[in-house]
């Protein structure tokens, strides 16, 4: 199969990477680059996202309707950004561009069984569910909950972080419920696992929150997903229920 990957990022390329050893056709796409995006979806069969979310809105409209799209893009809140895309699969999860290039036994989430055929490893195992809602925005809110785990200094695996990821993953689960998608999906990879691999380093977005925490002036020269999904919030993408307090915190206080 040839498969065009939007963005050269290190998640991208690690998941390109094992497409190519599955014996699939790779053609990569950087949206930092001049080649047009013509070229690179030339005789494509299928296509999989994995850029910034902030340059999702941009890339969509450009994109052929008709072939399979998989986004393995973190920070997208709502199901109806993809509302033209009939073969749409969602993959997410607890695992680090850096656990997948060195084959680390990971779990990843993955919302079509078929697509996950086209990464079959032996340390690469997929839970699998169709609930593309709920995995959408696991995958953005886990960044979020991550920055105020940085920005009050919570160290992996001490009662005070499990507290935190106790009371966020109620949360989580709130949210999902409200917003028509199933809170189960919370307990999978692409929720409770993806949020304890995030709420520590080498994570960027709560690294992130340890250094605003040290420095409110603090300007990231990269970008921070859970920032982008913070705006989105702020912006009414999802409901919130009033019992949020944690997020409604993060999002009544000063991030940059």
């Amino acid at each position: 199969m040839r498969i065009t990957i939007l963005g050269r990022g290190a998640y991208g390329v690690a998941l390109g990477n094992i497409l190519e050893e599955n014996k699939n056709t790779v053609i990569y796409y950087d949206i930092k680059d001049d080649t047009p995006l013509e070229d690179a979806l030339q005789d494509a069969e299928a296509i999989l996202m994995a850029v910034p979310s902030e340059a999702v809105p941009a890339l969509l409209p450009k994109l052929p309707h008709h072939l399979p799209l998989v986004v393995a893009t973190k920070g997208i809140l709502d199901i109806a950004t993809f509302a033209d895309f009939a073969d749409l699969t969602i993959l997410s999860g607890a695992g680090f561009a850096t656990d997948l290039s060195t084959k680390k036994p990971t779990v990843l989430t993955i919302t079509n069984i078929l697509v996950s055929t086209w990464f079959l490893q032996d340390w690469l195992e997929f839970q699998i569910t169709d609930d593309i809602a709920g995995v959408l925005m696991c995958g953005a809110l886990k960044n979020v909950y991550a920055m105020e785990a940085g920005r009050l200094g919570l160290k992996r695996d001490t009662l005070e972080w499990a507290e935190f990821l106790g009371k966020t993953l109620h949360e989580m689960r709130e949210i999902l419920a409200i917003n028509d998608a199933d809170p189960n999906t919370v307990n999978l990879s692409c929720g409770k696992a993806d949020l304890e691999l995030t709420c520590g380093l080498p994570s960027r977005n709560y690294e992130f929150g340890t250094l605003i925490a040290q420095n409110p002036n603090y300007h990231p020269q990269n970008t921070i997903e859970g920032l982008t999904t913070l705006q989105k919030l702020k912006n009414g993408a999802i409901v919130i229920p009033k019992n949020a307090d944690i997020l409604i915190k993060i999002m009544e206080e000063k991030w940059d």
